[in-house]
């Protein structure tokens, strides 16, 4: 389960990435960010995302045409 959410659908890079950066400053380190999003480019940005910042992706699933990705804030 996740500790905070944030809808990207209907974003297209770069935006879901940039939400998501906005989002984590309001989330405390070792909550998670669960993040929806249908940008097909987003799987790699998220991953990308992660490994440049330290943030631990927890998960990565599709469902349909839609993405989501929950990560650890560290």
């Amino acid at each position: 389960m996740a500790d905070h959410v944030l809808d990207a659908r209907g974003l297209n890079c770069p935006l879901p990435i940039l939400r998501a950066k906005k989002a984590l400053k309001d989330v405390p380190q070792g909550e998670v960010l669960e993040i929806t999003a249908t940008d097909p480019g987003a799987v790699a940005d998220f991953q990308a995302f992660c490994r440049s910042t330290g943030n631990e992706l927890l998960e990565s699933t599709v469902n349909g045409k839609e993405f989501r990705f929950r990560i650890r804030h560290v």
